[in-house]
């Protein structure tokens, strides 16, 4: 029955989408990699959860709240002030550039080596921590829930690699053949199935616990350690014990809301889907719907790791990635297991095809295209990105089991290692927008800067610093380091946003009222989280 439902559930997700792309031209660049400028605000909606949210954070963020309690919650709920910022500032002015990447915007900025440096920066990121990662803890809850390892009688070992090696090559198919609609498509059904699947461990878990009654349940969660209720920390992350501090609430005003632009503002496998909207309205939209679904999200990625220590204690604490799993083989029916495996499949893939499909876009078109073969035609295009997914697919799965063990968790390592990539480049576009003194030696000497500070501070030196203050110094840091280096090699001429003519830019008129409340909202949660 599991692995029926299982097969019914991932079998529908595929013929819908490609049911749905039957009539699409997917040998074009625009077609193939921005869905042919065509996406709906629920469709980028869709496709910006199940792209943010996979089982690095079904597994990772619970099995952190499971032993630090609801502190983590800031990596979600912050989110949604990013997503504004998105939708009233970058989003109207990448649409009126045209842009199909946002290496193409420092080109048009800055300078065509500053774009390449950005591009093989943004390549590698994917390659060395969000893939494998993502692989990984997907693999983990796979063989915890089906046991694949006793199925084929082999080590649990061996079955994450069989199970690394299954979901990647399915993730490498989508990402290759499909192109960016694909992968939008797939997510819109898959994040709807998330929700619903997601919600349910904790109703399901709530209702065992209280007989019946949720409020009951909730209620003796809660009585059982209020304390992991609060989502303002009492450690500093700063002085002694900083670096194990796992999210001090000062970094809201430090380095956090720095990543939180960068990711959900200029991160390429986000943005492309803004880039592939259909008009501004629709862009606009779809970055507010997502701020509201990452202000629900915790119910789906916090909370079960809260009412996971009231089932099982600290008894998971010296491997907390494991809590979430065994948390659904506890509550969940037998008969909607298979569901929920297809569901963390689809998270899984879904982040992946991502990550495949943004790569093969800035490989092709931003190094590929201005460097190997200038001349490349649409269709050589597509057919260099299908190769670079490929590639780029046998490379993550090589990775992905060295990944295992984390002392913090898995999460908060993809996190410790994003800051290698995700600073410097924020700075120089924020610096690119905000600055117009910054020239283009300024932003190659801030991206150099930025890569090695942080991996001195927090990888050689391990200064006593939590690793998002040391965002937070960084970025301010690189943007006096670029205004300094301009003042030596000025810029020769001021750069304006010129209008391409691509799409409707006429905004979404809820657009400002709907962000006040995502910010109302935001704001209320650490009001009456705070003081738990």
């Amino acid at each position: 029955m599991t692995f029926l439902s299982f097969l019914l559930f991932t079998g529908f997700v595929a013929f819908y989408a490609t049911y749905q792309l039957r009539k699409d031209k997917l040998n074009t660049k625009d077609g193939y990699f921005l869905g042919g400028r065509s996406l709906t605000g629920i469709v980028i909606a869709g496709s910006l959860l199940l792209t943010n949210i996979s089982t690095e954070h079904l597994v990772g963020m619970n099995g952190s709240s499971y032993r630090n309690g609801a502190i983590i919650i800031a990596w979600e709920v912050t989110s949604a002030l990013a997503l504004v910022i998105g939708a009233l500032y970058f989003a109207p002015r990448y649409l009126k550039m045209g842009l199909t990447t946002i290496p193409e915007f420092l080109e048009k900025r800055f300078d065509g080596l500053t774009r390449t440096i950005v591009a093989m920066l943004l390549i590698i990121s994917f390659v060395a921590t969000l893939l494998p990662i993502v692989l990984y803890t997907g693999a983990l809850n796979i063989e915890a829930i089906f046991d694949i390892s006793n199925l084929l009688n082999i080590s649990k070992s061996q079955g994450i690699w069989v199970t690394i090696l299954v979901v990647g090559t399915i993730g490498a198919i989508y990402a290759i053949f499909g192109g960016l609609k694909m992968v939008a498509y797939t997510d819109t059904i898959n994040g709807f199935g998330l929700l619903v699947a997601g919600l349910l461990v904790p109703i399901l878990a709530l209702l065992a616990i209280g007989e019946g009654n949720l409020f009951h349940g909730l209620g003796a969660v809660f009585k059982n350690s209020p304390e992991k209720f609060n989502v303002i920390s009492t450690e500093s992350g700063v002085g002694e014990g900083a670096r194990s501090a796992i999210l001090p609430f000062e970094v809201l005003f430090t380095g956090l809301m720095v990543n939180q632009i960068y990711f959900w503002t200029m991160h390429q496998s986000i943005i492309q889907r803004v880039l592939g909207a259909v008009s501004l309205k629709e862009a606009q939209k779809g970055l507010l719907y997502t701020g509201f679904l990452k202000i629900l999200v915790p119910l789906i990625i916090v909370l079960p790791g809260l009412i996971a220590f009231y089932f099982f204690g600290d008894s998971y604490y010296d491997n907390p990635d494991s809590v979430y799993p065994e948390l659904v083989k506890k509550v969940m029916p037998l008969w909607l297991t298979g569901f929920f495996v297809a569901v963390m499949m689809g998270a899984i893939l879904s982040t992946f095809n991502s990550a495949l499909n943004s790569a093969a876009t800035v490989f092709s078109l931003g190094i590929y295209k201005r460097y190997i073969f200038k001349e490349s035609s649409d269709q050589k295009l597509v057919g260099i990105g299908k190769w670079t997914s490929l590639l780029l697919a046998v490379f993550a799965i090589g990775i992905a089991p060295f990944v295992a063990n984390a002392p913090d968790g898995l999460y908060q390592l993809l996190q410790q290692l994003n800051g290698i990539f995700f600073i410097p480049i924020a700075s120089v576009i924020a610096a690119g927008f905000l600055f117009p003194r910054v020239s283009a030696f300024g932003a190659k000497v801030g991206l150099c800067f930025g890569l090695v500070f942080y991996v001195l501070m927090y990888f050689i030196l391990e200064v006593n610093l939590h690793f998002v203050h040391i965002w937070g110094i960084e970025f301010v840091l690189n943007i006096g380091i670029m205004h300094l280096a301009s003042l030596y090699r000025p810029t020769k001429e001021r750069f304006s946003i010129q209008d391409a003519n691509v799409l409707d830019l006429k905004p979404w008129k809820y657009a400002k009222p709907f962000s006040i409340f995502l910010v109302l909202v935001t704001v209320l949660i650490y009001f009456l989280l705070g003081n738990v």
